[in-house]
């Protein structure tokens, strides 16, 4: 009997399919949990720094009590580093949060919102969850094309999604695509600007785009410490826009939806540059690391700017899944990206030296 239960907007969402979990991909094909290597969420091979895990250590005493609900300690470090005053910033729990409570914030049923072909899953999951009307625009060499988003804006949008560096592709659009583009959208239109990889520059491409929240009252910068940070499993994300933005997110943001060991590690990976550095060398080598195999294998690939890579491993649109089933029997976990309509692709995110030989000599098992 169909689910009468709900708008049918709702009904209609395909849920968000994560990254298949190492335990469950042991059961499955009867592996040792120690040998298999995941490579599928885009997650910091390092882990968690030390210095969240001491700053944890040292908040556990107070896990009887309900978190501080406003963050006061968070948004005060998040706006001495980004120096914006502490009340332009919204705390999430994990980016996706955030681009969630925009989307119930500033849209309406029926009204409209503007993303990127090939971009994040969770821009299409926040854009039928209000009801709203999606409007894609084709991307540009697998990335945004920014003049045409800017001409895709109708009367009735509200929200536009730009996600750089983009997941699931890793292109990269310059600062001054980025103001051009805001100089051109409606001041009643909302920009988020999805930055969940901006740590993964390299420093000549490095920009301070918190800042442009003060020439631009509608734009919102939404950043993550699942990534670079290492503290995915602790769900921590931030916005930064004015006022006028973030009173209406606050409105509708579930009081404690970061807790107290996340807002505690958070506080302590902010700063904690020698991580960070740890972090951006690894990455680097393991992206020449990939694209120096892709090269010898005469595999295509989509320069990146991330922690990931996407590699075409076949002509045919079984070619993905086909490939990652291969590549799970032998252990290893990458992200086969057939529901962001790239049925030929996967996205294999950077890990360990070690790690990233493994999936290299895998893959080329399976496409031999």
């Amino acid at each position: 009997m169909p689910n009468q239960f709900g708008p049918e907007y709702v009904r209609a969402i395909a849920p968000y399919q994560a990254g298949k979990p190492i335990a469950e991909v042991a059961r499955e094909f009867g592996l040792d949990e120690a040998n298999i290597v995941k490579l599928a969420s885009n997650e910091n091979p390092f882990g968690v720094p030390e210095s969240s895990r001491h700053a944890m250590a040292m908040a556990v005493s107070e896990l009887g009590r309900y978190p501080d609900a406003n963050g006061f300690e968070l948004k005060a470090a998040l706006a001495e580093r980004y120096e914006v005053p502490a009340e332009w910033i919204t705390l999430g729990n994990g980016s996706n949060d955030i681009l969630e409570i925009a989307a119930h914030a500033f849209v309406q049923a029926g009204q409209s919102v503007v993303y990127s072909q090939y971009s994040f899953a969770v821009y299409a999951l926040a854009t039928q969850g209000v009801g709203a009307r999606a409007i894609v625009v084709p991307a540009r060499e697998y990335g945004h094309d920014l003049e045409a988003m800017a001409k895709a804006i109708t009367t009735d949008t509200r929200l536009v999604f730009i996600a750089n560096p983009n997941n699931p592709t890793g292109t990269f659009i310059a600062p001054a695509e980025i103001e051009a583009f805001l100089d051109l959208v409606p001041s009643s239109v909302v920009v988020v600007l999805d930055e969940a990889y901006n740590e993964f520059l390299s420093p000549e491409l490095q920009f301070e785009s918190a800042q442009w929240v003060r020439k631009y009252p509608n734009l919102l910068v939404s950043r993550t410490f699942s990534k670079a940070y290492g503290l995915a499993g602790l769900r921590v994300g931030f916005a930064i826009a004015q006022p006028a933005l973030t009173d209406l997110m606050n409105r509708i943001r579930q009081p404690f939806n970061v807790n107290s060991m996340a807002q505690a590690a958070a506080i302590a990976a902010l700063n904690d540059k020698a991580f960070l550095d740890k972090g951006a060398a690894n990455n680097a080598a393991g992206y020449c690391q990939f694209v120096e195999a892709f090269e010898e294998m005469g595999l295509e690939y989509v320069p990146s700017f991330g922690n990931f890579v996407l590699v075409r491993v076949g002509d045919d649109d079984g070619a993905g899944a086909r490939v990652n089933l291969a590549l799970l029997k032998q252990g290893v976990i990458v992200r086969p990206v057939g529901n962001y309509d790239l049925p030929r692709w996967l996205r294999i995110s950077i890990g360990l030296a070690r790690e990233n030989a493994v999936c290299i000599g895998a893959l080329k098992k399976a496409l031999s």
